[in-house]
């Protein structure tokens, strides 16, 4: 797989830095650009993008290509979109301007994402399509589970402002395909990422790394949002401390009835999660900047595949209603 030109739709925390790093790491051996949007383009396009990772003596600082049109760009070789999981639908038809035969996309994504169930050989649902994250199938038609390549993302990022990003770990991203065959493509796009400094793995069972993740993002996210703490005050109360944990327990019994297994149990994943500092979860940035809650796909899809796979989900279903409220009354407030 020949890549030479990689466009990242959605230039926002993780988008960004990935973005930063591929200008960087590539050089000369890839055009790199962004499709972004609002005061973080304007700043890309008049002063770069910069970087500031985590323990780096100097922030990364790289010129890039950036538009909030992506028919501009042209056909890539690779697109990976830093959009979240409920931002994708509304902006398939700009994907889709960027696409040619052969071009794969890498998504980003937190929670179950709208492919999910292609090519899906841990349970009997596989081609099932997903109403709530993929309305009308456009995403489904216009860019294809066939192109998609998985990703899972551990690393803590955000727009500290515009134009710059801040990385607070070192973090890994692991790729897989939805079939769980280990490709030229998906080893190809490793290997680059590889290259650029990202710290990256493939796995054949990507579902399992979706539901590993989701484990902690069902449980922290929504109840940070709800609170407004931080994670490590939310590990600090006995009440919200319990609280998580049932919600892990409900994603654990949802996701095995589902065929996935998981790498830790649900007190070892607590255990880990009190080493976690001071850091807001990303949607509690995006409640106190007035966007869009990333609420169906980390939440309304563990309600949702639980109904699917008989599996009572009583928290989540609790935390679900409240955060949804919450997303409305945010976004009403922020208009």
């Amino acid at each position: 797989m020949p890549i030479s030109k990689i466009c990242i739709y959605g230039a926002g925390a993780l988008g960004g830095a990935l973005a930063a790093k591929l200008a960087s790491g590539l050089g000369a051996g890839a055009t790199v650009s962004v499709v972004a949007r609002g005061d973080h383009l304007e700043a890309i396009r008049r002063h770069g993008l910069k970087l500031f990772e985590a323990d780096a003596a100097q922030p990364l600082e790289v010129r890039i290509a950036a538009t909030d049109d992506p028919a501009e760009l042209g056909p890539q070789d690779l697109v990976i979109t830093g959009l979240k999981g409920h931002q994708l639908s509304p902006a398939a038809e700009g994907i889709a301007k960027l696409l040619k035969q052969g071009t794969r996309v890498v998504m980003v994504l937190n929670g179950i994402p709208w492919w999910y169930f292609h090519r899906d050989a841990q349970s009997r649902y596989a081609e099932r399509q997903l109403e709530e994250l993929d309305p009308g199938g456009r995403l489904w038609r216009l860019i294809g589970p066939e192109r998609v390549i998985g990703c899972v993302a551990y690393q803590g990022a955000e727009v500290t402002k515009p134009g710059e990003v801040t990385l607070s770990n070192k973090g890994r991203f692991i790729l897989g395909e939805p079939s769980g065959e280990i490709s030229p493509d998906l080893e190809a796009i490793a290997s680059l990422l590889s290259r650029s400094d990202v710290t990256v793995a493939t796995t054949p069972l990507i579902r399992d790394e979706i539901w590993n993740k989701l484990m902690g993002n069902a449980a922290f996210n929504p109840i940070s949002a709800l609170t407004r703490a931080q994670m490590n005050d939310l590990m600090a109360d006995p009440a919200l401390a319990s609280m998580v944990g049932k919600v892990m327990n409900e994603v654990r019994a949802v996701g095995e009835a589902l065929g996935t297994r998981f790498a830790v149990n649900v007190e070892q994943r607590l255990e880990q999660s009190r080493a976690i500092g001071p850091v807001r979860t990303s949607m509690l940035q995006d409640l106190l900047s007035g966007k869009a809650l990333e609420v169906v796909p980390l939440v309304g899809m563990v309600v949702s595949l639980g109904r699917l796979a008989s599996v009572p989900t009583p928290v989540s279903e609790t935390i679900l209603a409240l955060v949804t409220q919450l997303d409305k009354e945010n976004r009403r407030a922020a208009a």
